[in-house]
């Protein structure tokens, strides 16, 4: 199980290394080259290529290599894509200058990264048993971060240091370390092959008769999502108001807030394993709801840098939390055949709801302010997390029999049932 675990974390970090840098690390770069913040926010809609994913997530649950591995089949390209995309970057030394080719880059890195995450989504829901299913999404969460952190901070730092061509160079040779990986990796033959891919594409909705999974996925998780991101739209307006530069704004939500987040991530993996889905939400729960309430000072105009920064260290800290107990019954919903259709569609709703509730806070809060917004997301949150033990309390993971590496059925992953 070390070994799977190594492969997930090793996959998901370096798929997350790019998307930091585009994201975070790309767009200082441009600001500091002249992009107007327009133009940034067209670089900013490559990112809807994540929620979208599941429209050809069925195609890769349908076809695959047999003797190569399923899924590994897809990594092999997928992984090598990523690598090439960013190598096709080295010629743009001055990327503010050269921005039509750079973005069609970008978004081609987008879309290979979405897809390969599809292809990993759908390996880890085979190989975690039930037990290793909140450790396994725990590293998915945490790696998020890392990846984050290393793509959109360390590599600003190489550029700012010695330039363009060895900061690309070295996400390169990071995301080649997921190459190595999956060439290494081999995949349990797979003997329950969707037959035909309109039925890989039934899936998309027939994961939603499952008992329980329609009151988690549009109940559960809307509250939870749109609790949380209605609060934390707001810090980043609410930090400019109080008059904090973008500097320091940067720095604190970007890098700071990132360590305690990984940790959480990793805690939280853990702690599902030996106490549970319910017992880790709650904790995620009650912590977010204070954090939020840390956060009300800010909302007020008053933001001291240390209690802020701790206020938001804890907050981004208990989301992670609630996020991979979200992601871990996700995959218990997931079905090994459609593994990738099944947790792809399941967690595209939960980003669109945190787009939703994006644009929901920062409305409201033009109208009513930012504190009433902010107490109104404890509320959804507390919600959520009540209605979200009653789904845990009423449908429990049962076991499956899940192909072992020699083609015999082994007892292992998990889906609920009532």
């Amino acid at each position: 199980m070390k070994g799977r675990l190594g492969t997930l974390t090793a996959l998901y970090v370096t798929q997350y290394l790019g998307i930091g840098f585009i994201t975070v690390g790309l767009t200082a770069i441009l600001r500091d080259g002249g992009t107007s913040l327009d133009t940034l926010a067209l670089l900013q809609v490559v990112g809807l290529i994540w929620p979208i994913k599941f429209l050809w997530a069925p195609i890769l649950d349908r076809y695959g290599s047999r003797h190569r591995g399923h899924h590994r089949s897809w990594l092999l390209v997928l992984q090598a894509a990523l690598v090439l995309a960013l190598l096709a970057l080295l010629p743009f030394t001055r990327p503010a200058e050269q921005l039509g080719p750079v973005v069609a880059i970008c978004a081609a890195y987008v879309f290979f990264s979405a897809t390969q995450d599809i292809a990993v989504d759908a390996v880890a829901v085979r190989l975690l048993t039930e037990s290793a299913r909140g450790v396994g999404n725990g590293i998915q969460v945490a790696a998020s971060y890392l990846g984050n952190l290393l793509g959109g901070g360390a590599c600003v730092l190489v550029y700012d240091r010695v330039g363009w061509v060895p900061a690309i160079g070295l996400l390169a040779a990071l995301t080649t370390v997921g190459l190595l990986v999956v060439w290494r990796f081999r995949e349990p033959t797979r003997t329950d092959r969707v037959p035909r891919v309109g039925a890989a594409y039934r899936a998309l909705l027939s994961v939603f008769g499952q008992p329980g999974c329609r009151w988690w996925t549009f109940g559960v998780v809307p509250l939870v999502y749109v609790g949380a991101g209605m609060a934390y739209a707001l810090v980043t307006p609410a930090l400019v108001d109080a008059g904090w530069s973008l500097g320091r704004i940067g720095v604190v939500t970007g890098v700071v807030t990132s360590a305690p987040a990984i940790v959480a991530g990793l805690l939280a993996g853990f702690g599902i394993a030996r106490l549970g889905r319910s017992w880790v939400l709650v904790a995620g729960g009650v912590t977010l709801g204070l954090s939020t309430v840390l956060l009300l000072p800010l909302m007020n105009g008053r933001a001291p840098l240390a209690g802020t920064v701790v206020a938001l260290c804890c907050f981004l800290a208990a989301y992670t939390v609630a996020n991979v107990v979200l992601y871990t019954v996700n995959m218990d919903y997931s079905r090994p055949d459609t593994g990738g259709t099944d947790f792809t569609v399941l967690s595209s709703f939960g980003l669109v709801c945190s787009f939703v509730a994006s644009s929901v806070g920062l409305a409201a809060a033009e109208r009513v302010g930012y504190a009433p917004v902010a107490v109104a997301s404890i509320v959804l949150m507390a919600a959520g997390v009540v209605l979200g033990i009653a789904h845990q309390r009423r449908h429990r993971p049962r076991r499956l029999l899940v192909e072992a590496p020699d083609r015999r059925p082994a007892v292992g992953d998990v889906a609920p049932v009532g």
